[in-house]
């Protein structure tokens, strides 16, 4: 026995071995399930679960799992322009986002919303709501995990899955069902636009029925994603 473990006594050592056996399982835990949901779709979602225990009495919960392939482009480049126009070519951070977003907050004034496709991935699939160190941390490493072992198209096809588009409304083809009684798939373009402008509230926005805030984001996205080249800007992945 070395100096530095007769320095410790033996019920800290103890608990410090549990301790490190402890992180070492979350971690190989939290990785397996990571590598899992690339190929499978996920069975739910913790923003989903949440909405069933906030929600009282009958919870209809609308979420249909559809590849990619049915989902329409232009619902993709809408979501990206709208929501993280950096995303084919970030490694999940958008570390100039988060520089202005932490100027902001120095300053007294309202943190912009600074997360990527990728952070909210994470944050939907494993983690809550909330602005607390905790979950930022963990959003981190799920979101380094996703990174790491997904390519991006898996990302986004995750994402546009598992979004919240309404109350109790995940995933495009159940929006695309709900609110134009169309499949993803043949979504247009200005009904794609309508469905990204919603995302930053969907609990209090409607895409079908937009107010004079959702149609002149939805014409500014439209903007975006032409500028951006349409959905071949996401076609290198």
């Amino acid at each position: 026995m070395n100096a530095a473990s007769r320095e410790i006594p033996r019920p800290w050592r103890r608990l410090l071995r549990r301790a490190a056996i402890a992180l070492a399982a979350v971690i190989v835990t939290s990785l397996l399930v990571v590598l899992l949901l690339r190929f499978v779709p996920p069975p739910t979602t913790a923003f989903v679960v949440a909405y069933r225990i906030a929600t009282p009495g009958p919870t209809p919960v609308d979420r249909r799992w559809v590849p990619m392939a049915k989902i329409a482009p232009s619902l993709a480049i809408a979501v990206v322009a709208a929501e993280d126009q950096t995303f084919p070519a970030h490694h999940g951070f958008d570390l100039d986002s988060i520089g202005k977003a932490w100027d902001e907050r120095s300053e007294g004034r309202r943190m912009r919303g600074a997360s990527t496709i990728s952070q909210q991935v994470a944050k939907n699939l494993f983690l809550w709501s909330g602005r607390s160190w905790a979950r930022k941390g963990l959003e981190a490493w799920f979101t380094l995990l996703i990174e790491l072992t997904w390519s991006k198209q898996r990302i986004l096809e995750v994402y546009l899955n598992v979004a919240e588009f309404g109350p109790g409304v995940y995933g495009a083809e159940a929006a695309a069902q709900r609110y134009f009684g169309t499949p993803a798939r043949a979504l247009t373009q200005r009904q794609s636009a309508l469905l990204a402008a919603v995302l930053p509230s969907p609990r209090k926005l409607r895409a079908d029925r937009p107010s004079a805030y959702v149609a002149e984001r939805a014409r500014w996205i439209e903007r975006q994603v032409g500028q951006l080249g349409g959905p071949a800007y996401l076609g290198a992945e």
